[in-house]
């Protein structure tokens, strides 16, 4: 089995010692070099294309987004800016990901064996969803075993939705889930939804200190106000609720109106924010009134909620395969048959609106 090799880039020495050792302990994965500096890597990539970079932003000699720029012109590989994301280098890094970085990750820092544990298993991943993202043409899909934890379930969070239908309302809410890949396809669909658009609810996978950041930058560009949610926040007509990193986002009801409940927790698919723990909340307590979303990401996380999603009446949509970067979440709701509808990514606020301006969907 061919491991993805990878390439650190950092000028820490305990950065890249740090790396290596996380992303070594997974038998999918080597770390073919490192390089203190942009110039040291570009010799390391003459003599050995690597599969994946994780590349700093605050650099000697070149800073990581210059270098950025000039890979992807002349050789483009996956990136991932591995950054401390600081309020400030939160907006660096936002930037590094329209310059074509595929992910971002957090530095590791030292912390709790929990704490550790979990960054150990979200590089990981990260890395290895990298590896599947496009740069031209499709890479490989590695087949890496990680042992880990049992991966929990949304059933660590709250309960399955009854059977039990919903009243239905005249408001309608929209729930969207999305990885790898998933900063551009959120502005794609947010910007194609109207100012008037049902309530939104996303988790988009990002780490701490970075969602902010994002849900500003959209905020400018679409009709539609972007906010990152906060505790009791109402679901609005014409606003889009983004999860905060590292907590997970629940849809609750009090009578005719919905808010969203913003909660520590465990990892749930490996991930917090969790997709399934969102789509599940939705399920619960909008039922038929809810129209679900799930978007380019590796993994599964978001399959089995957005199957109680359907189950519980609301119609469902997933990415085509053709305008994903990696198609494994919608792959796997597409599998575990509860995704009503599939659509290239333009067509999706279009079909969502088509489906909530409808009271019978």
């Amino acid at each position: 089995m061919k491991k993805i090799r990878v390439l650190v880039v950092d000028d820490s020495a305990v950065v890249r010692l740090t790396l290596k050792e996380i992303l070594e302990s997974d038998p999918g994965i080597e770390v073919m070099a490192t390089a203190a500096d942009p110039y040291i890597a570009v010799e390391r990539i003459k003599r050995e294309v690597p599969d994946v970079i994780t590349l700093d932003v605050e650099m000697p000699r070149m800073d990581g987004i210059t270098f950025l720029k000039k890979l992807m012109a002349q050789h483009p590989i996956p990136v991932i800016i591995c950054s401390t994301l600081t309020e400030r280098g939160s907006e660096t890094a936002l930037a590094a990901l329209e310059e074509g970085a595929v992910e971002i990750i957090t530095k590791p820092k030292v912390g709790t064996k929990q704490f550790l544990e979990e960054s150990r298993i979200h590089i990981c991943d990260v890395v290895k969803s990298a590896a599947q993202v496009r740069m031209g043409k499709c890479r490989p899909r590695p087949e890496a075993v990680l042992n880990v934890a049992p991966k929990l379930t949304a059933d660590a969070m709250l309960a399955k939705p009854t059977s039990q239908a919903m009243i239905e309302t005249t408001e309608k809410i929209v729930a969207v889930g999305a990885s790898t890949g998933g900063t551009e396809a959120l502005r794609v669909f947010l910007q194609a939804m109207p100012a008037d658009a049902p309530g939104i609810i996303i988790v988009q996978h990002m780490p701490e200190k970075f969602t902010a950041s994002f849900a500003g930058r959209l905020n400018d560009l679409c009709a539609v106000g972007v906010k990152e949610a906060a505790d009791g926040d109402p679901v609005l007509r014409g606003q889009a609720l983004i999860a905060p990193g590292n907590r997970h986002l629940l849809l609750k009801r009090s009578g005719a109106r919905y808010y969203v409940e913003v909660k520590d927790g465990p990892l749930v698919s490996r991930h917090r924010p969790s997709v399934d723990v969102l789509f599940r909340s939705t399920a619960r307590y909008a039922g038929a009134n809810a129209v679900g979303v799930i978007m380019t990401g590796m993994g599964d996380d978001g399959a089995r909620g957005m199957l109680e999603m359907h189950q519980a009446g609301a119609p469902t949509i997933a990415q085509d395969e053709a305008t994903c970067i990696v198609f494994g979440m919608p792959a796997e709701a597409i599998k575990l048959g509860g995704v009503s509808r599939i659509c290239p990514l333009g067509q999706i606020a279009p079909e969502v609106v088509r489906l909530c301006s409808h009271r019978k969907v």
